[in-house]
């Protein structure tokens, strides 16, 4: 018996966007839970946690010709499950150095699933005639959201984060199933048949524009989701749910400004909405590195979620739309380095953190955010059709 549900393809893939990010967003709420079982800095903290971003800079790098030839279907339904199952077999590391290889394969899963969600959310909007990325990218922070809640709320249980994730193993395997089960990759864009395909997604001068254009938001995504909780534990001394309410926060307004920015989007220009979505992120981060008071830092973190809302997944689009290369080449190729930094970068930041305070992590962002707005322009000064 079949007991996967008929959905649109749009709709398909906005569940396989939050299936993704509650399997790899659920251990963030637990990181002070983690450092402090490996009785470890925050230095060494970061540096077992780049061990994600190694692997998935390496899927992102060779794993998209790979993949479309296995099919997207096949792809997906196999790694989807893999990475909730990977990430509740490296929370059992007792060791930094442990925790940083059993990191790997989890990278490498999470950047298989970035390929395959964000070529097939391109090709739907193309099939369709209406924007949807945006979209699909708010379902991701409502999925990371959800994780956040789910966290934070075992924490403050007292259930153990090798329980937690054990049971997003199961809870991984039955959306999949119920959601997922029916899913059918879309044709592929016409600009991708006739173009030849490289074996490696090497970015072009066009791509690192695009990188440029976005890095301040990935880096305070990933600061956002990977500091917060210890942010609020070191700062203001914050309990356990409280801490890890700082994760959901963050994702909850990220996923809220996401799923109405499309008509915004679509009025104006996707140039004009990243500049006003990095103003905000601007104040954002300021609020965060003051560190007034718990509630001021939270509106922070709610500001700055705002702010690192619509980058990303207009620079999907925009690296997807160009014709110089098979749009799932171009992808890769932005987002292996966009996805690097978003993983890479807040772990280097347990070095500023230990060293110079947690707030420093934020408040190192501000000339990032000038750099984006000078290269916001590569996202389309025009509104797209």
């Amino acid at each position: 018996m079949n007991f996967s549900l008929n959905l649109a393809p749009q709709h398909r893939i906005f569940a396989a966007f939050a299936i993704h990010a509650m399997g790899m967003g659920s251990i963030f709420p637990r990181m002070p839970d983690i450092k402090a079982a490996m009785n470890v800095g925050e230095t060494t903290l970061g540096l077992s946690l780049i061990g994600l971003p190694i692997g998935t800079l390496a899927a992102l790098t060779f794993a998209a010709p790979i993949l479309e030839r296995i099919g997207f279907r096949k792809s997906l339904l196999t790694v989807l499950p893999l990475v909730t199952l990977a990430y509740a077999v490296a929370v059992h590391a007792g060791t930094p150095l442990g925790f940083f290889f059993l990191l790997m394969p989890v990278g490498v899963l999470i950047g298989c699933t970035e390929i395959i969600i964000n070529v097939e959310a391109d090709r739907i909007e193309a099939a369709v005639a209406k924007r949807i990325m945006n979209r699909a990218h708010a379902f991701w922070s409502f999925g990371f959201f959800a994780a956040g809640l789910y966290g934070a709320g075992m924490a403050h249980l007292g259930i153990s984060p090798q329980l937690q994730l054990a049971v997003m193993v199961l809870f991984s395997i039955v959306s999949i199933t119920l959601l997922l089960g029916k899913f059918q990759p879309s044709p592929t864009r016409v600009s991708e048949t006739d173009v030849h395909k490289p074996s490696f997604s090497w970015p072009t001068l066009s791509i690192l524009v695009l990188v440029g254009a976005t890095l301040s938001a990935v880096l305070m995504e990933g600061a956002g989701i990977d500091w917060s909780a210890i942010y609020m534990r070191n700062i203001f001394s914050s309990g356990p749910f409280l801490a890890g309410s700082a994760v959901a926060i963050v994702a909850l307004s990220q996923a809220l400004a996401r799923y109405f920015a499309d008509h915004y989007v679509d009025k104006h220009s996707p140039a004009s909405v990243a500049r006003t979505t990095l103003c905000i992120l601007a104040v954002g981060v300021a609020l965060v590195f003051l560190a007034i008071s718990p509630s001021v830092s939270l509106i922070g973190f709610g500001l700055l979620g705002i702010g690192t809302s619509v980058i990303f997944p207009l620079a999907v689009s925009a690296a997807a739309q160009r014709t110089d290369r098979a749009s799932a080449i171009n992808v890769a190729s932005f987002v292996q380095i966009a996805f690097t930094a978003f993983l890479l970068g807040p772990p280097l930041l347990g070095y500023v953190a230990e060293h110079f305070g947690v707030q420093w992590t934020y408040g190192i962002a501000m000339p990032l955010v000038l750099l984006s707005i000078a290269t916001a322009g590569s996202l389309g000064e025009k509104p797209r059709p």
